[in-house]
């Protein structure tokens, strides 16, 4: 077996944001099959790419994972993007992602968001996935509690 990493950011601007947040760990700790090994504080931050009326609550949760040797890591991305995808559309999350007529993303109000950011060493970069998160090192509110987290191991 291969202990890989796995950072998740997760973010709520909608109902009670620390709530949604914690109720998100504790369903990723039962579908990935492992209390997570470290988590950050709470950040509060400004919606980014786009306007909204509430802040946004953001932590980043790490995990060690368990998988087998020479796993393929597309394919388990996939796999661990399709728990997230699936704990967001649990809690609330309707919309998937939308694009505006450039192709641009378009962002919005969400009760949850987790984003996978590092996958261990792997580099994934298909159409569902791309690992690393390309946008992390833009946002501060994966950045800090990134660094907050590494400051502690």
């Amino acid at each position: 077996m291969e202990r890989v990493e796995l950072y998740l950011g997760l973010g709520s601007n909608q109902g009670d944001r620390r709530l949604n947040i914690e109720h998100a760990v504790s369903m990723l700790n039962m579908e990935l099959k492992t209390p997570y090994k470290a988590i950050s504080s709470l950040v509060e931050t400004d919606p980014w790419g786009f306007e909204s009326d509430t802040r946004f609550m953001n932590a980043v949760v790490l995990y060690e994972l368990e998988l087998p040797e020479g796993y393929n890591p597309e394919a388990q991305g996939l796999m661990i993007l399709e728990i997230c995808k699936d704990i967001e559309r649990k809690m609330g999350r309707t919309a998937g992602p939308c694009y505006d007529e450039k192709g641009d993303r378009v962002y919005e109000d969400r009760p949850i968001d987790i984003d996978i950011l590092l996958f261990g060493d792997n580099e994934i970069d298909c159409p569902e996935l791309t690992v690393p998160h390309r946008l992390m090192y833009e946002r501060d509110f994966v950045m800090v509690p990134l660094r907050e987290i590494n400051n502690k191991l």
